[in-house]
């Protein structure tokens, strides 16, 4: 049954990704209720076959409350041979991650932290754009998926602007900013790993830093606080997808929760955009809602996750994205 489903998507979004220029894409998420498991497909950019030459990133997830440990194993095992069977690959193809809950109580900050160290890399394509992806080393392998119509319309709309990008991870709103043609891009993030990671996926596209291309490690939230230094610090685009939750030790304000602080975040936010400027704002929080006090009353907010979210999840929640813009009639 799942190794049947995996084989017709794979069928579909093949030729689906070779129109979009895209190899990496959602194959499976949820779709079958008897296998609750997400299977992402990753093939290397000169694959000749990328329905053959390709890597699999698995999410297993418990089917019953009540299964006993036996039953779990048993299911699992199951659907580890149904996955292999269907996209006819061997186990090393398969790469299981297990999403634990951290002493620490930052959850999105799992995400980041290294399980392993085989650095099992590859290069894929999005859009004609390149990006390496680590497979093996983290929970989520350098590119979220699900952001990708995103990145498009950033880069079609990036010509001639200065871009701001927050919380950028490796920094692939500001890859695909650079191939639009922006004038000038700032890449911000707290992690040096993820920053280098940037810088390797701006050479694999032929772009490097330079004085208008700057990439700053911060405490983003710390760095906008701080406010804009000059008009150089106003940005036509600025893109900022926040944690859920974090907590991390090495954040000035100690813990920060999307829906307790976005609307202190989006006030910073407004300070470094540009007359006229718009700021695209998603979150992975299910329980978010936009406090109607969170935007500037010179701004307008609309949102757009029925666009935001690519054809090949199924599940349209998986994020939610607003565009606010800067002398938009209010609206939400």
């Amino acid at each position: 049954m799942l190794g049947e489903r995996l084989a017709n998507r794979m069928r579909h979004l093949s030729k689906w990704g070779r129109k979009q220029d895209i190899s990496c894409f959602r194959l499976y998420e949820r779709d079958v209720p008897e296998y609750p498991a997400i299977v992402d497909w990753y093939a290397d950019e000169h694959a000749a076959d990328p329905t053959r030459e390709g890597d699999a990133i698995v999410w297993l997830f418990t089917r019953k409350k009540d299964d006993t440990l036996e039953k779990a194993v048993e299911h699992r095992r199951d659907a580890e041979a149904e996955i292999l069977a269907g996209l006819d690959i061997t186990r090393e193809r398969m790469h299981v991650k297990h999403r634990g809950r951290q002493s620490s109580g930052d959850g999105d900050r799992a995400q980041y932290e290294r399980v392993d160290t085989r650095a099992n890399t590859k290069i894929v394509r999005e859009h004609g754009l390149r990006f390496e992806v680590n497979l093996s080393d983290y929970l989520d392998v350098g590119l979220f998926l699900d952001h990708r119509p995103t990145r498009k319309s950033v880069q079609d709309r990036a010509g001639g602007k200065r871009v701001l990008n927050l919380f950028a991870y490796t920094g692939a709103f500001s890859v695909h900013a650079r191939a639009g043609g922006a004038a000038a891009t700032t890449t911000v993030d707290m992690s040096r790993t993820y920053l280098e990671w940037y810088e390797r996926n701006l050479a694999l596209n032929g772009h490097v830093i330079d004085a208008d291309h700057r990439l700053i490690q911060a405490d983003c939230l710390q760095w906008l606080a701080a406010g804009p230094k000059d008009d150089t610090d106003r940005y036509d685009t600025i893109i900022c997808d926040p944690p859920t939750f974090s907590n991390s030790k090495r954040m000035k304000a100690g813990s920060f929760s999307i829906d307790r602080d976005h609307p202190g975040l989006i006030r910073d936010l407004a300070r470094f955009t540009a007359p006229k400027g718009e700021v695209f704002f998603s979150t992975n929080s299910r329980s978010f809602e936009m406090s109607p006090d969170a935007v500037p009353g010179n701004f307008g907010c609309r949102e757009i996750s029925n666009r935001s979210v690519p054809e090949d999840f199924r599940n349209k929640r998986i994020h939610r994205c607003w565009r606010l813009a800067e002398g938009w009639e209010r609206r939400r």
